[in-house]
């Protein structure tokens, strides 16, 4: 989409040094020695994912006329995935290397394995050892449970892969019961579960991740405008409402070989990661393949009958589907920067204003309780209208270096004077400019410092800062 601004290649393994140290996530269980792909979420990686959430909701559906929000559950009936086809066909290509290491990989992924160890793309060995490979088998990617206290076939069913599926199967539910007609659409968000053979890249690849999904379901023939629509829709919100760097972005189609069974057109809105362009938001064109076969299994009618036109017509579906996660690490490694300062490495990261966990830091200059008590009176009084956190702890230095590589736009600091003139500084997370403004305007100050925050946000995103 431009010039591909620059990111440091080591950046990911920084971030994960960072994000442990100051909360924002934790290998899962690691008192144990953890489990491979999945993590845990700290105080700061909880505030950034619920910042996501609900930006992503309050575009998809909160400002839209003509889509519906649904919540539907993780266990099903096992018939839908029958249907959907995920028993028979959601798969990966398995090998095992039968060398030293004896791991596994996904076939379709031991180029890219390969690179990331900087050997040749297509050595004939195990990415690892070296050691010979089998022949690849195909992997079902579901995790499987039991209902009831027998584990028989009787009893068995899936976690979710996808939250699709569960908006497929209330189409009509949802028709009937709201107010809408096609076009329309359903979202959801919600956890979903993959017994990945390779993950990986920290959190970019996971087996418990949270996906955000939008089934919009339209009249055939109308469906590529609808794609072409979601995909620049899409697109948009990552620039504009997350401060992703459109050099960063680019949006790529499918070729034929890669389209799933479901699809006759899917693009993908990738991002330039350390480790290679990766996949962030896919939108793909289902045409009608999945009403169509749930009204072929459940022998319920799921068409839409147009009192407009007067036609009855199975819907086509546009899917934009993005995963929490995904855009967690992509707004961290978009977000972040080093720089010198007074011969000091000062890490940074540029998150947009609404997006980062913490907006405005209370910072008392020191400890004594002539001003911690008045800072965490203002900081309370701040937190209905802002994201805030109190912070008392070392110097007033090392809190200002914390706040940055968290992402706070902006620190109030208490100091002495403050006793006497009813003022506070506001210290500024970018440039470290300075004002001084008094308390009973402290409110309106902050809003405004924010507002130029959003405005030069836009500006870094979309290539100008």
């Amino acid at each position: 989409m431009g010039q591909q601004a620059p990111v440091q290649a080591d950046v990911v393994e920084k971030l994960v040094s960072l994000c442990k140290q100051r909360g924002f996530v934790y290998p899962s269980s690691e008192i144990y020695g953890g489990l491979n792909a999945v993590y845990d979420f700290g105080p700061l990686g909880v505030r950034l994912r619920r910042n996501i959430r609900e930006r992503w909701w309050r575009r998809i559906v909160d400002l839209r006329d003509d889509v519906e929000g649904i919540e539907t559950a993780i266990l099903m009936n096992p018939q839908v995935w029958v249907a959907s086809g995920h028993v028979q066909s959601f798969t990966d290509p398995l090998v095992d290397c039968t060398g030293t290491c004896r791991k596994r990989w996904r076939a379709d992924h031991l180029a890219d394995e390969r690179r990331a160890r900087d050997k040749p793309a297509d050595a004939p060995g195990c990415p690892e050892c070296g050691g010979a490979l089998t022949e690849a088998r195909q992997f079902n990617l579901m995790f499987k449970t039991f209902i009831g206290p027998v584990e028989e076939d009787a009893a068995q069913v899936w976690l979710r892969p996808e939250t699709a599926q569960g908006m497929f199967v209330n189409f009509a539910n949802v028709l009937n019961s709201s107010r809408q007609r096609v076009p329309f659409g359903v979202a959801q968000m919600g956890k979903g579960f993959r017994n990945e053979i390779s993950p990986g890249n920290f959190i970019f690849r996971l087996r418990e991740f949270e996906l955000m999904e939008m089934e919009f379901f339209c009249k055939p023939g109308t469906d590529r405008e609808w794609h072409e629509y979601w995909c620049r829709e899409r697109l948009s919100w990552h620039v504009d409402d997350m401060g992703v760097r459109e050099a960063n972005l680019r949006l790529r189609a499918h070729e034929k070989s890669e389209l799933s069974h479901y699809s006759t057109a899917t693009s993908d809105i990738e991002y330039h990661f350390p480790f290679g362009w990766g996949e962030l938001e896919g939108v793909a064109d289902r045409t009608d393949y999945d009403l169509k076969t749930h009204m072929e299994h459940s022998g319920r009618d799921l068409s839409y009958f147009d009192v407009q036109t007067n036609e009855r017509y199975i819907p086509y579906v546009i899917e934009p589907a993005v995963g929490v996660d995904r855009i967690f690490i992509t707004l961290l490694v978009d977000a972040y920067d080093e720089e010198e300062v007074r011969g000091e490495r000062r890490v940074v990261l540029h998150l947009h204003p609404d997006v980062a966990p913490v907006q405005v830091a209370v910072l008392p200059l020191s400890k004594k309780a002539e001003l911690t008590e008045r800072a965490r009176r203002i900081e309370h009084d701040l937190r209905g209208n802002f994201a805030t956190e109190y912070d008392e702890t070392q110097s007033i230095g090392r809190r200002y270096r914390r706040q940055d590589e968290i992402g706070t736009p902006l620190a109030v600091t208490f100091d002495f004077d403050s006793l006497e003139d009813h003022a506070v500084t506001i210290r500024e997370r970018d440039g470290m400019t300075q004002v001084r403004v008094p308390i009973d305007g402290l409110h309106a100050a902050l809003r405004d410092q924010l507002g130029t925050f959003r405005t030069r946000a836009g500006q870094r995103a979309h290539g100008g800062g």
